[in-house]
């Protein structure tokens, strides 16, 4: 993002007068009641932001010190998370739809056919649509289900070792993907998603925001 996160952490960029998060918030089923981030650079606009309480929920905060991925991250909320939870990627934009099809699921991760899917984790599944495995940023893939960041875990995943993705971090998604030899984790295809990685994607987001927030317009 440049120049656009000096001073200011990816997610609470602008979209329509909104930080990224917001959204996310707003698009959560009522029986969510609270939401724990897990904070980094510049978190402390994130906590003057959403306080102790935002929009009916009460926030916590975690903060993550050292970056050892979204597999460290999860970890550090391991002793205050629920039995089942939701995970949502801070600097992505969801729709309220996806959100309620994935929580029909115990275990879950939501996917979307992209052109490109050598930007993102391409996820194997079988052919029922159960995950198998993810394969980070493949040079080549006939495969054009990518993973977006937002999974339906359980507990169980902390019984399985963190897998490393080099740099000292630990990818989530792959630590998921090897709790498919006891468990089924669903692969959820998304209606609506939009990644804000780039100037350009935030840029879009403003373009494509109507799809994401009520009255939603196609």
């Amino acid at each position: 993002m440049k120049h656009l996160t000096n001073g200011k952490p990816k997610p609470m960029l602008s979209v329509n007068g909104s930080p990224v998060l917001e959204y996310k918030i707003k698009i959560l089923p009522k029986n969510i009641d609270e939401i724990i981030f897990v904070i980094g650079y510049y978190g402390e606009h994130i906590m003057k932001h959403f306080g102790k309480e935002f929009d009916g929920r009460r926030i916590r905060y975690v903060f993550q010190n050292r970056l050892s991925g979204t597999g460290g991250a999860i970890h550090l909320v391991k002793s205050i998370v629920g039995d089942r939870f939701l995970v949502m990627m801070g600097d992505d934009l969801y729709h309220k739809k996806d959100v309620k099809k994935i929580l029909k699921h115990n275990l879950a991760v939501l996917a979307r056919e992209v052109d490109n899917p050598t930007n993102f984790g391409v996820l194997k599944t079988n052919r029922k649509g159960y995950l198998l495995g993810i394969i980070e940023k493949p040079k080549h893939s006939k495969e054009h289900l990518v993973n977006t960041g937002m999974y339906v875990i359980t507990k169980d995943l902390f019984d399985y070792d963190l897998v490393p993705i080099g740099g000292g971090e630990y990818g989530l998604p792959q630590t998921l993907a090897t709790m498919s030899d006891k468990h089924k984790i669903k692969v959820v295809k998304a209606g609506f998603w939009h990644p804000v990685t780039t100037p350009e994607d935030l840029a879009e987001a403003e373009k494509i925001i109507h799809k994401f927030t009520p009255p939603y317009k196609k």
